[in-house]
């Protein structure tokens, strides 16, 4: 099924990742462009650090769905492509994993990998949700960082700083930097697959599967609403300050801050006016000075900051990002 065969009542024709997207991944993905040759150095490091490894590995290690393998979740992949209108389908790959979780990768050519315990663990809708969360990461173009995240993660920062081509490159800082945008991305991604699924409470219910790992029908949702209800409203300094800390190195926003940041944009009004139709369209021009708004500054700020406490501005990354790239070239040239 692609988004053209699926009926127009049931796709959310030509919409924009701006009509849903959250504040805070507006202004996180502003503030990392405002950043000297960060992308730069996000650039040549999935040039030259691993987008094709990843690839191999998927090929050798996972299965990759499709009419002749696990059709039923290939359908769904597709479905919850098209209801947000999304034409190319990128492949689907399935791999052994004990975490329900999911990804989306590739910068030149999107791909989307589930771990078993998502498939074997969520019913049909909440796989859907799932599945709709990553064609949002499709759709708002996150694979550029979130690729070069992946491999900063698989390899490890440090263990690539010590390759003679890396060498003084900060990507600790770049990928501290990195997770902080993807965290917020997060929150965007989490209304695009609500989009996908038309039910606030399913997007909630899988934010409390994928929090206890244990089939939804064994848990109870209003139980899990009223504890992220409590965990938003107390936020004296020092647990604010804890979670601060314990938040620096997730991948994403914890499950209960998650569910409440959705339920604020149900209450908000704009999920139904998007399902009545009223939303931006992708045809439709970007204000950069909209797009980055006050908050950018505050991420701008934070990312700056990162960088310094590594000992190195950030106008100077991308003149060693070159470097480094002329290097690694050079060495793939002799092997």
């Amino acid at each position: 099924m692609s988004a053209a065969t699926l009926p127009d009542d049931q796709r959310l024709i030509e919409i924009s990742p701006k009509a849903y997207e959250h504040p805070a991944d507006r202004a996180a993905t502003a503030a990392l462009h405002s950043i000297p040759m960060l992308d730069t150095v996000v650039r040549k490091l999935i040039e030259y650090g691993g987008e094709r490894a990843l690839r191999q590995e998927l090929l050798g290690n996972y299965v990759r769905l499709g009419d002749a393998q696990l059709p039923e979740v290939w359908a769904s992949h597709r479905a919850a492509l098209a209801r947000l209108d999304i034409q190319e389908v990128p492949e689907l790959y399935l791999g052994q994993g004990p975490f329900i979780n999911a990804s989306a990768i590739g910068s030149q050519r999107p791909i989307v990998l589930l771990q078993s315990s998502t498939v074997s663990t969520l019913d049909d809708l909440e796989l859907r949700t799932v599945l709709g969360h990553e064609a949002g990461h499709i759709l708002s173009d996150h694979v550029l960082y979130s690729t070069a995240l992946a491999i900063l993660t698989a390899f490890g920062a440090r263990a690539l700083m010590r390759l003679p081509f890396f060498a003084g490159l900060p990507l600790l800082a770049v990928q501290l930097a990195l997770l902080e945008w993807y965290r917020a991305a997060e929150l965007t991604c989490d209304r695009a697959a609500t989009l996908v699924n038309r039910s606030p409470m399913t997007t909630c219910q899988t934010l409390m599967v994928l929090a206890g790992g244990t089939a939804s029908r064994r848990l109870s949702l209003d139980a899990f609403v009223a504890q992220a209800a409590e965990y938003v409203e107390l936020e004296p300094g020092w647990d604010k300050f804890s979670r601060f800390r314990s938040e620096l190195l997730q991948t994403h926003q914890y499950p209960v801050r998650r569910v409440s940041e959705i339920q604020k944009w149900v209450r908000s009004g704009d999920y139904d006016r998007i399902m009545s139709g009223e939303y931006r369209k992708r045809s439709e021009p970007v204000d950069p000075r909209e797009e980055a708004g006050s908050a950018s500054e505050f991420y701008a700020e934070r990312f700056r900051g990162i960088f310094r406490e590594f000992g190195e501005g950030v106008s100077k990354v991308g003149d060693k990002a070159g470097d480094a790239a002329d290097k690694l070239a050079g060495w793939l040239r002799r092997e």
